[in-house]
């Protein structure tokens, strides 16, 4: 009998094996049929088709992920400090977060871009907005590290920006915020008409990619939310959305939505360029850092400036105009022709599409309605080149694939909507899992989309993984566009929350990579660029040592006849030169974590003193077989103390200078 119920079992279990594959098989869901999993694997050793740089959010910095993986490479350290790296607490890198606040150690990092050549993304910097303390960043992809910050004056909420002309000609960082200009004690109920709106054009150095505040547009005090620059016939124009045309100062989800249309904000730079360039606008007190990392020192300098060039918009005829478009618009994007102007506003549920050619016609015909504040309003009707008819709800981004489709996300209904420009047709939607706010894809706000993903990041993203407390992590979900329809490739959590992420192909940027970091080009003023310059030197009570490190071991590893109460500074030369040996230090009882250093650098950190004894100093990054070998001690002695300063090399005493 048990024999008998034993056969009937494994009969059954046969069969409900069968059935189950036959389901799988006929599921396009199913793990076994599905080539989801294969069009993001990336073989080891393989290399991923794109890098993707992911705005952090609230973490203020820069994540790299591959494409289509979603491997996080790298968090690059902007505007917040980073334990990891020791930016912002070297002393090296602390200038880089100097303000004419002071030292500002986080901030929220909104909306990379990369620098453009004739309209293609050219892999050469990437350029990010800090959006609470006004300021933008230039990061340099030949090392992914940031070498530029510059603070925005008369800016609060720098959130319109960090976006770049078709050739970088200019980065623009507009302000969400009106504010008085100059700031000054005013009762915040006589905002309208006083407050005003900067929109800063930051002119870029074609050698270095370095910025400079060429002048800045004092617009009427609305909100500026998101921009993007015209490109082909519309090269030229900058396009900002604005809502609170209504200027109100409180409760503005009520206030700030009365009017039936905000503007899109249509700027003729190239006009206002010239206008400045022949000695127009007016030079204004302001109180801005300019923060600029040098690459052979390694050292960071803060400048403080002290005037800004502005211009009043109605001074420069024909050079601004507003666009009606549908009340709160968020998103302001361009198609890669430079045609179409798509504004998106998030109380609507159609996308509303601007026309170029239409635009220039109303201009050249005066057909305007009005205007706000000198500046002249062009007809809606007559600019309108078409809208996408019940897309979603809560239109947000738009981008574009480069083969006359666009695709727009949808925050209310959660989902990304694929339409065709011209007929202004949908052609799919997918959800995202959940909320989603901006997308990307490879070179989509350019004119050369490489149209083989979106990246889709979203806000909310409960129970697409296990749970860590409050909050949950947010995520990106990758779509393949190839097709006629979209298709949700893959999830992956993300840093931060990101707000927007540019792409690129990933072999226009790691072939500039650079690979050797080369001693004799290491300008810093405490390097040590061999071990026999390494040495230990007291100015009062100021003591400075010029270290080496090196696989594996430090010099001078043995330090003597320091004091409480000394300030000693660690000046470390890392003698490595290949790019993929960094070294770490850590010293028991000092306010940083660790110094990681690159090859062929020196950063230097502060250590003070407050107890007598021998205390030890080691490699904090694994770099040979030998990693636990690498370390040292540094003797303290009392206040006041004849114990001389001493050090070994190479086990010999030396004594101090």
């Amino acid at each position: 009998m048990k024999t008998l119920f034993k056969s009937v079992l494994a009969l059954l279990t046969i069969s409900l094996m069968v059935v189950s594959c036959v389901q799988n098989s006929n599921d396009s869901s199913g793990a076994l049929s599905s080539s989801k999993a294969e069009k993001v694997y990336v073989a080891p050793g393989e290399h991923d088709d794109f890098y993707a740089f992911v705005s952090g959010g609230f973490s203020g910095q820069l994540a790299v992920y591959g494409l289509p993986s979603g491997r996080l490479f790298k968090v690059i350290p902007v505007f917040s400090v980073d334990a990891e790296k020791a930016y912002g607490f070297n002393e090296e890198t602390k200038p880089m977060l100097n303000t004419s606040h002071g030292f500002i150690p986080w901030d929220d990092a909104h909306h990379p871009d990369i620098s453009q050549t004739n309209g293609v993304v050219d892999g050469r910097y990437v350029y990010i907005n800090g959006n609470n303390t006004p300021r933008i960043a230039k990061i340099d992809l030949t090392t992914f590290e940031t070498t530029e910050i510059i603070e925005i004056p008369n800016s609060a909420g720098n959130h319109s920006s960090s976006y770049v002309t078709e050739n970088t000609e200019y980065v623009v960082a507009g302000t969400r915020f009106g504010v008085p200009v100059p700031q000054r004690d005013m009762p915040i109920a006589e905002y309208k008409g006083n407050f005003k709106g900067a929109l800063s054009f930051l002119k870029v150095d074609p050698e270095d990619g370095g910025m400079d505040i060429k002048f800045q547009i004092l617009m009427p005090g609305f909100d500026y939310d998101k921009a993007h620059p015209g490109r082909g016939d519309s090269h030229g124009w900058f396009f900002f959305t604005t809502y609170n045309s209504e200027e109100a100062h409180s409760l503005l989800e009520v206030n700030a939505s009365q009017n039936d249309k905000d503007f899109i904000a249509a700027v003729n730079w190239k006009k206002i360029e010239e206008y400045v360039n022949n000695g127009g606008g007016k030079k204004m007190p302001a109180n801005y850092a300019h923060n600029v990392y040098d690459e052979h020192t390694h050292t960071a300098t803060s400048t403080m400036k002290k005037e800004v060039l502005t211009v009043d918009p109605t001074e420069v005829p024909g050079a601004i105009y507003f666009l009606p478009t549908p009340k709160s618009p968020h998103g302001c994007d361009v198609s890669p022709t430079g045609e179409y102007i798509v504004g998106s506003g998030k109380l609507s549920a159609d996308v509303t599409v601007h026309s170029f050619t239409k635009m220039m016609d109303a201009i050249n015909n005066k057909k305007f309605d009005g205007d706000a504040y000198g500046i002249p309003i062009l007809n809606y009707e007559d600019i309108l080149a078409g809208s996408v008819k019940s897309g979603g709800l809560g239109p947000l981004h738009t981008e574009f694939d480069g083969k006359g489709n666009a695709y727009t996300t949808f925050f209310i209904s959660s989902e990304v909507v694929k339409w065709k420009l011209g007929t202004w047709e949908v052609i799919d939607r997918k959800p995202t899992y959940y909320s989603v706010g901006h997308l990307m894809i490879p070179g989509g706000n350019s004119g050369q989309p490489f149209g083989k993903y979106v990246l889709a990041m979203n806000k909310i993203t409960k129970d697409r993984y296990l749970p860590t407390g409050p909050e949950v992590t947010q995520s990106a979900q990758l779509y393949d566009i190839t097709g006629e329809k979209m298709e949700l490739l893959l999830d992956f959590p993300t840093v931060g929350e990101p707000h927007y992420a540019a792409g690129i192909p990933a072999d226009i940027v790691a072939k500039n990579s650079r690979k050797i970091f080369r001693l004799e080009e290491n300008q810093h003023p405490y390097a040590a660029k061999t071990e026999a310059e390494a040495k230990v030197v007291r100015k009062g009570n100021e003591v400075h040592i010029n270290m080496t490190m090196i696989r594996s071991h430090f010099a001078p590893d043995n330090i003597e006849g320091i004091q409480v109460g000394d300030k000693v500074y660690f000046h470390v030369t890392n003698l490595e030169q290949d790019y993929d040996v960094p070294h770490g230090i850590s010293m028991i009882g000092a306010n940083t974590s660790e110094l990681l250093i690159m090859p062929g650098q020196t950063e230097t950190f502060v250590w003070e003193p407050k107890q007598v004894g021998v205390w030890p100093f080691y490699c904090t990054d694994f770099c040979s077989a030998l990693h636990q070998e690498m370390q040292g001690y540094v003797r303290v002695s009392p206040k006041g103390s004849s114990v001389p300063i001493s050090f070994t090399l190479d086990d010999d005493a030396v004594d101090a200078e």
